[in-house]
């Protein structure tokens, strides 16, 4: 289905690495280590969209790096009618950053799906992440091998949709439109984002989002094989 294609970008949270299965698993040391008496499913199911929904906002310029931070821990306890003070919203937002890293577990058929690419493709991250933490979990999950050029948005000074850093990639990595195509989760970042400077992209689906007609959509990575003639 794509021919002539020599560079693969991929997104890292949500499409590589599974970003919610590891902000679990970090939330619930905190929970024990700081004996919060709240029970977990219940936090992560107000959690989860509001983090969303706050990356958004991060993502669109409308808060800051540390509001995000803040924020999304604030409003999901008081939406948990489990009020903290400040200093503890603070410490729980640095220790949620320092233990995100520690687990690391990636999408079934992640490393799979990689093994397969290298050799074939040169292979490069963009990610709206932060730099010591995502080359934190790049490292700890594994994944530096597979990858040529790993490109933030802080590092870049643009998130992702902006055109500004999938330009910047493709010239970090030597790659042009013509021969590069983008992976990733997130419809608005990832594939309208790449779409809008003219790149191919494959829309890895894992929420319940409608599919625009003639968006090439994969549920699982392996299936991304095939469409590359693997």
């Amino acid at each position: 289905m794509f021919k002539n294609i020599k560079h693969i970008f991929f997104d890292l949270d949500h499409t590589l690495w599974d970003f919610d299965l590891n902000s679990k698993l970090a939330y619930q040391q905190i929970f024990q280590e700081h004996d919060v008496k709240l029970d977990l499913d219940a936090f992560i199911k107000v959690y989860e969209p509001l983090n969303l929904d706050f990356w958004r906002k991060f993502r669109e310029n409308l808060i800051t790096k540390e509001e995000l931070r803040y924020q999304r821990l604030k409003t999901a306890f008081d939406a948990c009618n489990y009020p903290l003070e400040d200093k503890q919203i603070d410490l729980f937002a640095d220790l949620y950053i320092q233990y995100l890293p520690n687990n690391n577990h990636l999408f079934p058929g992640c490393i799979d799906l990689l093994n397969s690419l290298k050799g074939k493709f040169e292979m490069h991250l963009i990610t709206n992440g932060f730099n010591g933490v995502q080359q934190n979990k790049i490292d700890k999950a594994g994944l530096n091998d597979y990858f040529n050029i790993v490109l933030t948005a802080e590092a870049a000074g643009y998130k992702k949709p902006a055109p500004q850093i999938f330009h910047q990639a493709i010239e970090m990595a030597g790659a042009s439109i013509e021969n590069s195509l983008m992976i990733g989760d997130s419809y608005a970042a990832d594939i309208l984002g790449a779409q809008q400077v003219g790149i191919k992209t494959i829309w890895f689906h894992t929420t319940n989002q409608p599919i625009p007609k003639n968006e090439i959509v994969v549920h699982d990575l392996l299936s991304i094989q095939p469409l590359l003639g693997l």
